[in-house]
């Protein structure tokens, strides 16, 4: 085996860490609301989530997975070191933020780890701006449909159950939240995933392993889809207790609604190609549905802090893309 397939073996297995961390840091994303009303146990709502995580590639194509493979930088400019510092900055940065319960985001880490390492190398002309565009406006886009959605399906669900007891609602969207948590750790697996399935299929590109151009063989896919359901399996604890107690206190019908409306919203990004933040649109979701019951309802000081960790992630992530891509090339050349 010579020194550049092991090296590109090394950097897949990196990739799939970090497939693996994006499932352990945003497992709070899929399991938050169904935890935090009690319909599932903590246990049994990551085995829920990860099965579904799992299987989201039998449901999605893999148009995110361009994007973020050959939309955002430069092909051309792809090498070892580009992918060692943007993976590195993306991992230092989640497993910061896990430790620290802060709910930011994987998908804007990996990004802007990409982004610092591109740029270092070949400065602004490494960057594809119609994909970064896309991207970036996708962090304002996502939390506002997911907050959207949420208080109008609030609003409905409200207006529908008007005449049912309380007991009788409790107990049916407890249920229903079954069906709204699979549907969002779907599109959790279907938009996060395919993400280090980009990076992977362009590092293949780069090494001349793809000779009929940038694809993404149907091994990444399902290492990259296994990498993430077990990581969710682990879960993210101290992320779960952000976002399902600590930004407002949810019944099982918001839990539903805010679900869903997370879960609509990835449908929508992941089918259009967009690599969003499964983070973001989860949080706009719960303040949605929080605000439907009264705007005091949301401790807005803890979804401040919140979105401060969305705009700081891709510039901090830029920039330890950028420290680790010079350390590669120090060491590595």
């Amino acid at each position: 085996m010579d020194v550049a397939l092991i090296l590109l073996v090394g950097l897949i297995g990196v990739a799939l860490a970090f497939d693996f961390m994006n499932g352990l840091h945003d497992a709070a994303n899929s399991i938050a609301t169904i935890v935090s009303t009690r319909a599932l146990s903590p246990r049994a709502a990551v085995v829920w989530a990860a099965f579904f995580n799992f299987i989201a590639f039998l449901v999605f194509g893999l148009h995110v997975a361009q994007t973020v493979g050959s939309g955002i930088i430069d092909v051309k400019v792809v090498d070892d070191p580009v992918i060692f510092g943007a993976l590195m900055g993306a991992i230092v940065w989640n497993v910061a933020t896990w430790v620290l319960g802060i709910p930011s985001s994987s998908s804007h880490a990996l990004i802007g780890g990409l982004l610092g390492a591109g740029i270092t190398k070949a400065g602004m002309s490494a960057v594809v701006f119609k994909g970064v565009n896309k991207t970036v406006s996708a962090i304002f886009l996502s939390p506002a449909v997911g907050f959207g959605l949420a208080l109008l399906l609030m609003l409905l669900v409200s207006w529908l159950f008007v005449k049912t007891t309380p007991r009788f609602a409790d107990k049916a969207f407890r249920r229903l939240q079954f069906v709204s948590a699979a549907l969002y750790s779907l599109g959790h697996g279907g938009n996060d995933a395919q993400k280090t399935m980009g990076i992977i299929a362009v590092l293949l590109y780069a090494h001349g392993y793809s000779p009929g151009g940038f694809n993404v063989p149907l091994w990444v896919v399902l290492s990259c889809q296994a990498a993430m359901g077990l990581g969710t399996l682990f879960g993210g604890w101290r992320i779960v207790h952000t976002m399902g107690s600590k930004i407002t206190r949810l019944s099982p019908m918001q839990g539903f609604c805010a679900s869903a409306a997370g879960a609509a919203t990835l449908f929508m990004a992941t089918g259009l190609g967009v690599p969003v933040s499964t983070t973001h649109t989860i949080t706009g979701a719960i303040i949605g549905v929080g605000s439907a019951r009264r705007v005091s309802a949301v401790r807005w000081n803890v979804a401040k802090n919140i979105v401060f960790a969305w705009f700081v992630t891709m510039p901090a992530a830029a920039v330890l893309g950028a420290l680790f891509y010079s350390l590669a090339k120090l060491f590595g050349g």
